[in-house]
């Protein structure tokens, strides 16, 4: 939402203080020293659990070989794992707080954390190597080579009595001290700034620097000023690159001001800049705190979760995915088994939006939501969040990365379908399942991908029924086609010891033919509306760089651009057949406007495909994998809702509400339970159900012996898998599925 808001903290709050140590963990914070007033500092350690917003004084151990940290202010205190690295600062030497006498400091202490909340203690590591000089508003960073994997600290810049600008390197593991060789410009000498790691890269930015044109370290008495220039280091290969300069000029406000003791945290791959002040050391009267917030986005967003489904009708689509951190909107496409018409006659073109396109793939700064003109790197753009963000900002724009990947390369395997013969023998109706009056084995949709899951929701074994609510609903491929009910789960009140699945009813429809080679990667630059469904008002007419398309008439086609990771899909929009031809010939050809193209509506009994992409500054992302979902047939019932499951010595009492439309009377129920099989050693995706009810109650108990065979799914949490499904005079409708999550005793023992 863009809005500040004050918390309601309690417990023992600390005093305001400056140029403190701050780490996050998990939902916990903990703030160490700072400066409480001129000459006094502190050297107290408090956690705050932010789920809670609940502060505690925590008192470390002190080290066995040492004493605790002095008061001190300036330091940096850097968290990994489970530790947290404190090196630095600047102490007063009087005890006198109105007679300060500073003391620049390089002691170094590790702070060992208890999992949760609390502390262990301090402790002084045994180092080698030369020790970094003695400093003060430095920074320090964590990072760990994903193919080496010894983590290391980088020490950059600070104060003692004349800024710096060298950089020092700790191997963790080793507790080595050394100076890495570095390539590129090195940063003007700075303190405080900041410098935070996103991928492979540090990113410095801002800080108190010479003032001399010459950027040489500065004598104690020299003069200096804010900054507002830009570098990052790649840690692989330790060589600087120069963002923003300087001066670097802009007129036209459309990057971050100078500032130093500002603040930036990285959430993803976008860094957010905030506060800070400007000014020159003899000019203290003209100082100016800085109340503005910047972001960068570094890169193309990441491909968002497959495209799950909520709900079909039979002529829509109620369709969510995960979201992914710090985007602005997400381009959702569709593609469709049968034949789509093209239009003639409506306008090809509209107005394209601007590109801007760079060989670095490099990062995207925002300003403003208003359009805005380039800037002088091709690499980047500026953002200044607006405070309400009722509205994406329309100028994105679409820089072409070299190491971008185009979306559909990926192979997806489809699962063998072994059906057992007792399967095949009994008929089939019109959603897929086989219908026998005996325990039957059905062969249930599987992901080609090990790391999703089929659920939205699952229940946990527990004592007290507790549920995690799971959005981690994969679409998956079967050549049975077998449409499943996904539902999102929570906990029911403690006098019941159950759990109860809310009515997200979601029909899923599968199907073993592969998209991998047949998919048409489309970027365009974004106008990004807030509307939930594909209306005219969804979006601009993005501009794509189109790929060629394969025969077959295998066309992606926009449902919209989306604000939120969710959607109404009952139309798509219609390209006009020339456009269609123009694209598939030459890059570069425009895309229509929205507002101009007519819409298709969906059709009952229809599968569709579907992926989608999310966008931020940089451009659009790489799409999703395919998912596949088919419209519902006319006259079926619809998915049982709100299961529960109780919990008994010997048993479990499993439970449902009849269809919310039925379409007709409700012949019978049924119940199935995922078994282990053979064919699960041998395709572990494939799972095979066995039903273990069939009547007119919404009710059935699951023996223990039943329990016995039950498969433990691992896809993502252990859990066992039911699905139920109602029957009407026509066959069976759509399938709930329900995770009933297990603990790893109670896997174990299955």
């Amino acid at each position: 939402t863009n809005q500040w808001f004050l918390p309601a903290v309690r417990g023992d709050i600390p005093p305001g203080c400056a140029a403190h140590g701050f780490v996050c963990d998990g939902t916990r914070i903990l703030v160490f020293g700072g400066m409480v007033e001129y000459g006094r500092y502190s050297n107290d350690l408090y956690e705050l659990q932010a789920s809670r917003w609940l502060w505690k004084k925590v008192k470390p151990q002190a080290p066995s070989n040492g004493s605790p940290p002095c008061p001190r202010l300036g330091h940096s205190f850097s968290l990994y794992g489970n530790k947290c690295y404190l090196f630095g600062g600047l102490a007063n030497e009087s005890e006198d707080s109105n007679n300060n006498v500073p003391r620049y400091l390089n002691d170094f202490y590790e702070l060992e954390l208890q999992h949760g909340s609390g502390v262990v203690g301090w402790s002084i590591p045994v180092t080698k190597g030369i020790l970094p000089s003695p400093r003060e508003s430095h920074t320090a960073i964590v990072y760990c080579r994903k193919d080496v994997g010894s983590p290391k600290m980088y020490i950059f810049g600070g104060m003692c009595g004349c800024r710096l600008n060298d950089l020092w390197e700790l191997d963790i593991e080793t507790m080595t001290w050394s100076r890495p060789e570095t390539k590129g410009t090195v940063p003007l000498p700075r303190s405080l700034h900041t410098a935070n790691v996103i991928g492979n890269k540090m990113y410095v930015f801002g800080g108190w620097v010479p003032q001399s044109a010459g950027g040489e370290i500065s004598a104690p008495d020299g003069e200096w000023k804010c900054t507002g220039s830009f570098s990052y280091l790649n840690l692989d290969t330790t060589e600087w690159i120069g963002l923003i300069s300087d001066c670097q000029e802009d007129k036209s406000n459309l990057l971050p001001g100078p500032r130093a003791g500002h603040c930036a945290v990285a959430v993803g791959t976008r860094l957010y800049i905030w506060s800070g002040r400007d000014g020159y050391r003899k000019a203290w009267n003209n100082q100016v705190c800085c109340k503005d917030l910047w972001y960068l986005d570094t890169e193309r967003p990441l491909a968002p979760s497959q495209v799950q489904l909520i709900r079909a009708t039979t002529n829509s689509f109620q369709l969510k995915w995960d979201e992914v951190p710090t985007v602005e909107g997400y381009l959702l496409q569709l593609h469709a088994d049968s034949p789509v018409p093209l239009v003639a006659g409506i306008p090809g073109t509209g107005v394209p939006e601007t590109s801007v396109l760079s060989s670095q793939g490099g990062c995207s700064l925002h300003q403003s939501p208003q359009s805005m003109p380039s800037i002088p790197y091709a690499e980047m753009k500026v953002n200044h969040p607006s405070q309400t963000n009722n509205l994406i900002p329309n100028n994105v724009q679409v820089a072409l990365s070299s190491s971008s990947k185009v979306e559909g390369k990926e192979k997806v395997a489809a699962p063998e379908n072994k059906v057992t013969q007792e399967t095949m023998k009994n008929h089939t109706d019109a959603t897929g399942f086989k219908e026998s009056n005996a325990s039957s084995l059905l062969p249930v949709c599987t992901s080609s991908s090990a790391q999703t899951s089929a659920n939205i929701g699952e229940l946990h074994d527990l004592d007290k029924q507790s549920v995690n609510p799971d959005a981690s609903v994969s679409s998956t491929v079967s050549s049975t086609q077998t449409m499943v009910t996904q539902q999102a789960v929570k906990t029911e009140s403690s006098s019941t010891n159950g759990a109860v699945v809310k009515d997200e009813t979601s029909l899923t429809t599968f199907n073993s033919k592969s998209e991998a080679a047949e998919t048409a990667y489309v970027m365009p630059s974004t106008r990004v509306s807030t509307g939930q469904t594909n209306d005219s008002r969804s979006s601009r007419a993005p501009q794509r760089l189109p790929a060629p398309v394969k025969t077959r008439d295998r066309r992606w086609y926009d449902v919209g651009i989306f604000k939120n990771n969710s959607a109404v899909v009952s139309q798509f929009y219609l390209l006009p057949e020339e456009t269609l031809n123009i694209n598939s010939k030459m890059e570069g050809a425009d895309v229509p406007d929205y507002r101009l193209l007519k819409k298709q509506d969906l059709f009952p009994g229809t599968v569709y495909r579907f992926r989608v992409a999310a966008i931020n500054g940089c451009g659009v992302g790489p799409f999703s994998k395919i998912s596949e979902f088919k419209t519902c047939i006319p006259g079926f019932p619809g998915a049982p809702s709100t299961v529960k499951i109780t919990k008994s010595v010997d048993c479990i009492h499993l439970s449902w509400e009849p269809p919310a439309s039925p379409s007709g009377n409700i012949l019978e129920y049924s119940a199935y339970l995922a078994i282990r099989s053979t064919q699960l050693q041998e395709n572990p995706s494939q799972l095979v159900f066995m039903r273990i009810y069939c009547g007119l109650k919404t009710s059935c108990i699951v023996t223990a012996a039943q329990l016995s065979n039950a498969h433990v799914d691992y896809t993502s949490r252990p859990a066992i898998v039911f699905r139920i499904s109602a029957k009407n005079e026509r066959g069976y409708g759509p399938a709930t599925q329900v995770r009933w999550l297990q603990d790893m005793k109670t896997s174990g023992s299955k």
